[in-house]
């Protein structure tokens, strides 16, 4: 599945500020902005149609909206439900003379365990032909409420895409429910959407000028 997300002015609501800039950046005027030319999502947790990117007004973030990403446990879950995953590929067009990293990424949803059960939130981050860097958020029940988890890479350990080259951007997202020692009548879910089937995940970019 290919979307395509354009930064259009009031594309994307409810946004997070401004992030981390280097300090020899700026955000690029409206006229240059930071696009996503192409996206492809793969993966259990978002099937074709379940997932869109926008980026921020401001060029400063870009969001990921999933629709049907949950993983469950219990009666009626079928033996792959507990794990479920989104594979997004992005390809991401920086304005001439600067580069990019992601600075943050904050994840959002609902989950219900039950007692003794526990749920896992992980997220892995790279570009083509680096290393990838791994965030895990673990949650226990008896929990049943929203929640949210921030990954979060220090300025001297950001790593920027490769000056004058394309590189895609991969994060592989993650979610995972385990039923521990809960009941097995008990059913326990994760899931990154929300009452109204959406929830946005929001990546905060960190910019630089090449030199």
């Amino acid at each position: 599945m290919v979307l395509r997300a354009l930064a259009a002015a009031g594309v994307v609501t409810s946004l997070f500020g401004s992030s981390a800039f280097g300090a020899d950046a700026a955000p690029p005027p409206p006229t240059d902005r930071i696009v996503i030319d192409s996206v492809a999502a793969n993966g259990t947790g978002c099937p074709p149609g379940t997932a869109a990117v926008a980026v921020s007004p401001d060029n400063t973030a870009f969001t990921v909206t999933y629709s049907n990403y949950l993983a469950k446990v219990g009666p009626g879950s079928a033996p792959t439900d507990f794990r479920k995953n989104c594979q997004l590929d992005l390809r991401v067009h920086v304005p001439g003379g600067l580069t990019y990293a992601i600075a943050s990424a904050d994840y959002r949803g609902f989950a219900s365990l039950a007692q003794g059960a526990s749920g896992t939130q992980r997220a892995g981050y790279h570009f083509q032909g680096n290393a990838t860097t791994t965030k895990t958020h673990r949650f226990k029940g008896e929990f049943t409420n929203n929640w949210q988890t921030t990954d979060t890479v220090p300025v001297a350990a950001l790593v920027f895409a490769p000056c004058g080259e394309e590189r895609d951007l991969d994060i592989n997202t993650e979610l995972q429910v385990d039923p521990g020692t809960s009941s097995p009548s008990a059913t326990s879910f994760m899931g990154m959407d929300s009452t109204d089937g959406t929830i946005k995940t929001m990546y905060h970019v960190a910019l630089k000028r090449c030199q």
